[in-house]
């Protein structure tokens, strides 16, 4: 019984925080700049994707014009290139959303009494990455009113599995970031800091494969495992491989574990 009610307690603390993260960000211009840029960006890269010169459309034209009956999966090929570009995107623009997720508490000077108030780290450093989360979860629905447009022209029907494993990919690629991000974010007071070195740490880890094919041998392989890109991509061809999720959740909690320990020395200094 006692147990059942610290975890009630734990959970309300959690909720709590999620909360006034997801508050802050609903009521600050700064994270309405980086939704507007996301959609504004997002929307042309559609728009030239089906329609544009070397789009997907003109290109089945082409196709059938040169008498190339092979059928073309016009939306399985938009999924892979519209959520790659995606990924692309989002390692530009979650560095900004995490970078003042502790830095600006360094700044006000409020780190301090945050380390040593008596909510544990972890509860802190969970509520503040489920709150950005949720904020970026709420940026990509109006994504889905690209794909409502584009899926009812897949020609065999578009399997939902493909899809929910893109959208799953997403989530999890942002949450890493975001993860990670926020740990950056706890050892510095200058947002403009955390955000750039923030974007430096997510593009080695998503180009690690690239780095092992020139590295080769077995070392290589073993490297390539941890590219986020690599992993990612597995995800949004709709092939559902628990390593991938397990990559993931694993970068998740890494930053999460990387923040608590972080605080930690605060605490102590204290």
């Amino acid at each position: 019984m006692r147990y059942a009610r610290q975890l009630k307690i734990v959970v309300a603390n959690v909720v709590a925080i999620v909360q006034k993260e997801l508050q802050g960000y609903l009521v600050s211009p700064l994270a309405f700049v980086v939704a507007a840029v996301f959609w504004f960006i997002s929307g042309i890269y559609f728009f030239l994707l089906l329609f544009g010169e070397g789009g997907i459309i003109q290109n089945v034209a082409f196709q059938e014009q040169l008498g190339n009956t092979e059928p073309v999966d016009v939306v399985y090929e938009f999924m892979q290139m519209f959520f790659s570009f995606l990924a692309s995107l989002t390692m530009f623009v979650l560095p900004i959303l995490s970078m003042g997720l502790y830095a600006e508490e360094r700044k006000r000077g409020t780190i301090e009494l945050l380390a040593t108030s008596p909510v544990f780290n972890w509860v802190v450093a969970l509520g503040k990455f489920l709150g950005v989360l949720l904020f970026f979860v709420i940026m990509i629905i109006p994504i889905l009113l690209y794909e409502i447009i584009i899926f009812p022209s897949a020609s065999p029907p578009l399997s939902l599995g493909v899809p929910l494993l893109a959208h799953l990919g997403i989530i999890l690629f942002a949450g890493s970031i975001l993860s990670l991000g926020m740990f950056i974010s706890s050892l510095t007071e200058s947002t403009v800091w955390a955000a750039i070195l923030t974007f430096v740490l997510v593009l080695i880890l998503s180009i690690l494969d690239a780095l092992a094919n020139n590295i080769g041998n077995q070392f290589g392989d073993f490297l390539a495992n941890f590219s986020l890109m690599k992993n990612y991509e597995n995800l949004v061809r709709g092939v559902l491989d628990t390593s991938n999720l397990v990559l993931f959740l694993s970068y998740i909690i890494l930053g999460i574990f990387l923040t608590c320990q972080s605080l930690e020395i605060l605490r102590y200094k204290k």
